[in-house]
């Protein structure tokens, strides 16, 4: 009689949280037990959900935003600390990045695919003129979180995403799980192997053809996040207009299709990938080479590849 062989296999599960697609797979030789290992990590990234949503009056984001250039709000520890990473992202890239982004002013212009002429830079610059990472007051000895002025929001589109699947890979590493992804909408975050113990191989997509890998990545322990301007886009005087907006500038970017940001933090991915959109493939590049243990993958409006320093892409 011979013993019968387990075999690993990833398990899958696809469902919509924080308003975007996630994917969590985990590897494991029993599909109950991989099942119930991914219901708590589902019941993590809900968690924050209700915790960063602005979608909800009570959650602890918008009680900052309604009490913007009134008082003071006190939020849980998680909120504060994630706030203050939020504020050295902003510090680091001088404000490309900003967890105020939600202050601009929509009425004054908003983004439209179908635009045929940029705002005037008066205009742009009034619609920014709330956007300030500086106009967070922090309190740590009382965990208070002030917006200075009325009119500000915060809000953590920007960064969310990378934290929560930061933490449901904690929970499943926690209950026992050596090798999975999570996938947040795009910005995901690996461990271990997959079944055969190889590397998890990441599929950068193609700007042109989202179903086509552009290139191809091997990682493990790491996490990728990427920014993309492939699907909304303005053309003005034969030139693409992304709708990533720089929030000091107040008008879209141009030049880039999307950059893609390699390190073990998906929070950190997450955060980085549209400030580098923002500063340029110059200014973001020499940034991205200053930090350490950071990666960058960017792809221009004619195609070009450009990457930092110390990575290996396979095209």
């Amino acid at each position: 009689m011979t013993a019968i062989e387990i075999v690993p296999t990833v398990y899958k599960r696809v469902l919509k949280l924080m308003g975007n697609r996630f994917e969590i797979s985990v590897v494991s030789d029993d599909e109950s037990r991989a099942s119930s290992r991914i219901d708590l990590a589902v019941a993590e990234i809900s968690r924050i959900e209700k915790l960063l949503t602005t979608f909800s009056d009570d959650s602890q984001t918008n009680q900052i935003n309604a009490a913007a250039g009134i008082k003071p709000v006190r939020v849980d520890q998680e909120v504060f600390q994630l706030i203050q990473r939020s504020l050295k992202i902003s510090a680091i890239t001088q404000g490309a990045f900003d967890i105020t982004y939600g202050s601009i002013d929509k009425s004054l212009w908003n983004f439209d695919i179908n635009m045929k002429s940029l705002p005037d830079a008066e205009t742009a610059r009034n619609a920014v003129r709330l956007i300030n990472y500086k106009n967070v007051i922090m309190d740590p000895e009382h965990l208070t979180v002030m917006l200075k002025e009325k009119g500000m929001r915060i809000g953590f589109g920007g960064i969310g995403k990378g934290y929560a699947a930061d933490r449901a890979k904690a929970i499943l590493q926690h209950n026992g799980v050596n090798s999975g992804i999570v996938n947040a909408a795009g910005d995901l975050t690996t461990w271990g192997t997959q079944p055969n113990g190889k590397p998890w191989t990441i599929a950068i997509a193609d700007p042109d053809k989202q179903l086509t890998p552009f290139s191809t990545l091997n990682i493990s322990d790491m996490a990728i996040a990427t920014s993309g301007n492939y699907e909304k886009y303005a053309v003005i005087d034969g030139k693409k207009y992304s709708h990533t907006i720089d929030p000091k500038t107040g008008l879209p970017v141009s030049g880039i299709k999307s950059v893609s940001i390699i390190c073990p933090s998906a929070e950190f991915a997450d955060a980085m990938a549209t400030p580098v959109t923002v500063m340029g493939i110059r200014v973001g590049l020499d940034l991205v080479n200053q930090l350490q243990q950071l990666a960058c993958v960017i792809i221009d409006d004619n195609n070009r590849l450009y990457t930092s320093r110390n990575i290996n892409v396979k095209n």
